[in-house]
Formats: C-alpha cells, structure tokens, sequence
C-alpha cells in the first residue's frame, strides 16, 4: 500500500516542486477557505466511495435467493475507535439480513433509501468543494494581480524600453488565468485525488487481494504516461504563452496607431502581419491543448484495458469456483470500485498538466516581481517639501546599456531660476531630466537639491516637488476633475476650478457637456491638442511645484494654442526653479541661462546674447531658425 502511495506521489512531483510550493502559499493565506475546501473534498471521496459499496446488498437480493444469505449475528461495539469501522459494517449486515429473511421488498427499498442519501451527500459536499473553491480561486487571482501591478507601477522607466505593454498585458490576462487553474488543480493534487486513490485501492484490497494486485499494474503506466506528455507540454505551453504577448502586442499596437494605419491604408499590411501571428498563436495554444487532453484520455484507455483483464480473469474465477471468497456480487462491486479508481487517475494526470502549464506562467510572472527595482529607496530616506537653495549637477553620467547618453554633467541652479535646455534629437534633453525625479539613476556623479543627493530623499517627496508638463499630453479615460487633481484622493474643487482659471482651461471646460465631471475619454481623445495641454498644466498648477520640468511643452500646438498654453506656463512659472526643454528657440530668448547639449556633453552655456555672440551651435540653431537678430 505504501509503495502504491509513493508511486502516486511521484506522478504528482513531475511538477517541480517549486511551482507546487509557491501556489500552495498563495492558496493557504486563506487558510479557512482552504480547509474548507480539503474538508468537503474528503467528504466527498468518502460519500462517493459510500454511494458504491452501498449497493452490495442490492446485489445479494438479484445473484441470491434470501435462504441462501448467510445468517450473520448481531454485533458488537469494543468501543474502541478502531472497531469502529468493522461495527458499522456488521450492523449494516446485520440489519439487512434481518430485513432479507423477513420481507426482501423492504430491504430493497432500504438499499435504495441509504444510496439515495449517500449519493445526496456526495453531491452536497462536492458543491460544498465548489462553493469555497470558487471564493479560493478569485481571492488568488486578485493577490496575484495585485502584486503584479504594484511591481509594474515601481519598475523603472527603462524596463519598460525593452518590454512589450501587450505582453505584460498577456502576463496579468492569461498567465494569471492559468494560475487561477492551478489553484484548484494543487487542492484536487494533494488534497483529493491521491486520497481518493488511497481510499479506493484498501476498498480492492479488502475486496480481493487477488484482483488488486492485477489492477495496479495501471498505477506505473499511468505515471510513465504523465511524466512523458508533461515534460512536452511544457515546452508547447512556454512557446504558446509567449506568443499570447506577441498578440496582445500587436493589438494594443494597432489600437494606438489606428489613425496612422488609416491615413497611410495600411490596413491591408497590418492585418496581413495580426493575421500571420494568430496564426501562429492558434497552432501553438492547438498543440498546446491537444496534449493536456491526451493524458487523461491514454489513462482512461489503460484502464479500460486493465478492466477487461480483471473481468477475464475474475469472471473465469467464478465460473471455475476457484475464487476463494469471491462471489458473483463481491466481482460486480470490485469491477464498480475499479472504476472509480480511474477518474482519480485521470483527475492526478489532467492536475498535473495544468500545473505544468501554471509552471509557465508562474515564471513568466516571477520574471516581473522579482525583476531588480534599481530605484531603490534608502532606508531612512529624508523627506523635504520645499527647495531653499537650488538643484545642482555634479560630473553627473549616465549610460543606457552599451550607449553613453550623458557624460560629466555639471550644471547649478539657483531658486526660482529658468533654465533651457537645447540641442539636436538624441543629444540627452529629455535623459538629463529624467535624473532629476529619478526615472532613471545617475551612473557616476550626483544631483542635489539644496545640497541633499537626490538618492537620500524619499521617492514620494521628491516628486512632489517636482511638476512635469510634456509635449504629449498624458490624461486618463476620467473626469477632467480627476485629471487635474491626478493623484489626490480627496481633491478640493475649489483648487481644481483655480487651476484650470491659471491653465487657461477654465473657459473650454464650462463649455463641455458636464463641465468639470465631463469623461474625457481614452488618453483624452475627447478633446483637441491644445486643450488637453492646458488640462496638462492645470494638473502641474494644482501640484503647485517647486520645481517645473516643461519638455517641449508647446511644440505641437497651432498658434492660437500656443498662446494660451504659453501665457498659462508663464503665470505657472513665477518663482518656480524652471527647466525648459525646447526646440522652438523663441520660446526661450528669455531664459536666464540656456544650457547647449551636443552627443551627451554641454557645449555652450550663456543667455541668448552670449551665446550669438560666440558663434557656435546655438547661433547655428537660431540661424536655421531665422531669429539671429534677436
């Protein structure tokens, strides 16, 4: 028995344990839930187990005629709790050749009675199982997603360079759903099946030493079977996986460009390239499929097979009366329990493919939440709401992979200054400000902010005192209300209504069909360029920063626009300590110094009249321009 225990088990260890370990420890923080679960489960076995051996005595009464039913006499309790089982299965026997002997109508109708019952509590406890695996399920789900979401949100800029949103859309879709599975599978792996396995081969036992032995021949077949199919479904189930992202991809990619695919009618090309990777994302989750199905239907096969062998061989038994023991009733109920030993095999076997499956998704979710944050923050770290001095650069480099993007950056900025931020595409504009709310982490140097690293301070108060207005408008499918006071969940009305006044947005706002509480739609697709804009800045002013980061906050917008954007970033400017990136130069005549960038180092720094006069990229700039008069 033992040995037929270990055998099972080790079916159930193909699945490397790690996978195992880590759904269990998601399920059982539900501790309650789970138990309950196991519980109804265990229940259900034993009913199920009840529902079958219940009907030997229905079998009596057809193979015998009642004189030919051996008297059995009344039994008695040791009170041990051992005895218990032998007293329970004498007293049946007992009463019901009691009811045999006097009216066998009447004992059948008992029979049917005491099944009917056994087979009720069977279902009750298997929608019992349900009903708390159901609450299971969907509580994991969350966690998991959750958890996953969470680390997204605190992954730095440049994970997100190399990485596919529709593939970690795919990650949070289907490898979760494939962990939801998992949850029910693990409880039915180590809590149910096996049980059941156990429970039904003593009932074999205890029927027929003889027939049992034959009969376990199926166990290290079936075991074969599951280890081989799950060892390729593995590999099926990580290639279909990643294909799942490459779809999500290319849909969440064809979704964003829709207006591009339209006006180049490239619907043709991009509906030629979604078609060739659902195609290949169909053969692989086809082949994926096929193989989860194959095991449980080989299992059954086999055990039909080992079936006919016990029914040859038993049945020739009885008819050569050489079963000692074995009676034509005794056989039926064997070859019944038999049967039920299958659907927990192949129950262990369809387990142990969607644990190989979850494996798969598991470590494509681990991959995320133990991805190195980098931007890590100190323990201890100082909490500052306002800046007294400045910001200052010191030999600050930073390098994206192989590719030097800034190199010995010094630069220092005095309270309330403005400062530009000029030079061609590529020159490391944009980089350098990504530094400063520490999208990015410097590679050598250090940024400051009245003399404190940037790294000492908490993550949280150093961008809040930072706003940042950027040439595309980032909004979210919300109320314009709770666009401008993004963030804050208790907005004051009367702060958001003053923040539109100074964005320049209050106007258009009032003009929209529910004014303030208007649903702006997805990235704010309701509303033109230079509205959603000024909605931008309205968002900076009701943060009220410090310090301002305008990334070519106007370079979009027509003319009529830009002077309302304009003015609303001049009125938002006023004692700010400014950083202005642009490529417009006119924007920037006034700027009190303008930092010139070329290939990642700083050129040239001045105002605009120092710089013109010293001849060099910036006039270049200004003259391509046409503003060398100014």
């Amino acid at each position: 028995m033992l040995l037929i225990e270990k055998q099972v088990y080790k079916c159930i260890f193909v699945v490397k344990l790690s996978a195992l370990k880590q759904i269990y420890r998601y399920t059982f923080r539900y501790k309650g839930v789970a138990l309950l679960v196991v519980l109804c489960n265990l229940l259900f076995v034993v009913f199920n187990l009840l529902s079958l051996v219940l009907f030997i005595p229905v079998l009596q009464l057809i193979f015998r005629k009642p004189e030919e039913i051996t008297p059995v006499s009344a039994p008695l309790w040791d009170s041990s709790f051992g005895g218990l089982f032998s007293y329970v299965k004498d007293w049946y026997n007992f009463t019901m050749y009691d009811l045999v002997s006097q009216n066998p109508k009447e004992a059948l109708l008992f029979v049917c009675i005491t099944v009917m019952f056994a087979f009720f509590f069977k279902n009750l406890f298997r929608y019992g199982a349900v009903y708390f695996q159901s609450q299971l399920r969907m509580a994991v789900v969350r966690d998991v997603r959750d958890k996953l979401f969470e680390k997204i949100l605190v992954l730095p800029l440049a994970y997100y360079s190399n990485e596919r949103k529709g593939d970690l859309m795919a990650r949070m879709n289907s490898d979760v759903g494939e962990v939801e599975i998992a949850v029910v599978s693990m409880l039915e792996l180590l809590f149910r099946e096996p049980i059941a396995v156990a429970i039904n081969i003593v009932s074999l036992v205890y029927l027929s030493p003889e027939l049992t032995l034959i009969s376990l021949f199926l166990l290290p077949i079936s075991a074969f079977v599951i280890s081989s199919i799950g060892k390729s479904l593995k590999r099926t189930a990580k290639a279909g996986q990643e294909q799942t992202g490459l779809l999500f991809s290319a849909m969440e990619e064809a979704l964003s460009g829709i207006r591009i695919i339209k006006a180049f009618n490239a619907n043709g090309f991009i509906l030629k390239g979604f078609k060739k990777i659902n195609l290949t994302h169909q053969k692989l989750i086809t082949k994926t499929f096929r193989k989860k199905d194959l095991s449980p239907l080989l299992n059954e096969t086999l055990g039909a097979m080992v079936m006919l062998c016990l029914v040859w061989f038993g049945g020739g038994l009885i008819l050569d009366n050489k079963g000692a023991g074995l009676t034509g009733e005794v056989f039926m109920t064997f070859i019944i329990v038999f049967s039920q030993l299958l659907r927990p095999i192949q129950g262990i076997s369809s387990s142990i493919a969607n644990m190989t499956k979850a494996k798969v998704s598991l470590d494509r979710i681990n991959d995320i939440i133990q991805e190195d944050e980098k931007i890590v923050e100190k323990e201890n770290a100082v909490r500052i709401d306002d800046v007294t001095l400045g910001v200052e650069y010191k030999n600050v480099s930073f390098r994206y992979g192989q590719e030097s993007i800034l190199k010995s950056i010094d630069l220092s900025v005095k309270k309330g200054s403005t400062i530009a931020l000029v030079g061609e595409s590529g020159s490391g504009k944009s980089t350098m400000m990504d530094l400063l709310p520490r999208f990015y982490d410097v590679e050598s140097g250090e940024i400051t902010i009245d003399g404190l690293n940037i790294k000492d301070l908490a993550i949280h108060s150093l961008r809040n005192l930072i706003g940042i207005v950027s040439q595309e408008s980032i909004l979210f499918n919300s109320s314009i209300t709770e666009n401008i006071a993004f963030g804050d969940e208790n907005p004051s009305q009367e702060k958001v209504i003053k923040a539109a006044k100074n964005a320049n947005a209050y106007d258009f706002i009032m003009e929209l069909e529910n004014g303030f509480d208007t649903i702006i739609g997805e990235r704010g697709n309701k509303l033109s360029g230079g509205q959603k804009q000024r909605l931008s800045i309205a968002r900076a002013i009701y943060l009220d920063p410090k310090i301002l980061i305008l990334d070519e906050a106007t370079s979009a917008l027509d003319t009529e626009s830009e002077q309302l954007v304009q003015e609303a970033l001049e009125r938002i400017m006023i004692g700010k300590t400014t950083f202005i990136i642009a490529h417009r130069l006119s924007t920037i005549i006034n700027a009190e110094q303008i930092i010139v960038l070329s290939k990642g180092e700083i050129v040239e720094r001045g105002n605009h009249q120092d710089l013109l006069k010293q001849n060099g990229f910036y006039a270049k700039f200004c003259s391509l321009q046409g503003i060398n008069s100014k």
